[in-house]
């Protein structure tokens, strides 16, 4: 279970710093997944940098709480 939440938060870490690089320079046109979330998300529409930010965190949080959890 640790190795999947720590896949989860990696991706979900990936995803995000793809689409901070992609709203940044305009690369990644198709690895920005992200772009689902900010195009369709009415209060996320100008706020696409914000919220790759927020969920590239959101990612470093998940693998970061995965790797503290029990040891065994």
């Amino acid at each position: 279970m640790k190795k999947f939440v720590e896949f989860v938060g990696g991706v979900v870490l990936f995803g995000g710093l793809a689409g901070v690089v992609r709203e940044l320079t305009g690369w990644f046109p198709i690895m920005g997944f992200t772009r689902a979330l900010t195009d369709n998300v009415w209060f996320l529409e100008d706020r696409a940098l914000f919220a790759n930010i927020v969920i590239a965190v959101l990612g470093f949080v998940i693998v970061m709480i995965a790797d503290t959890g029990r040891r065994t």
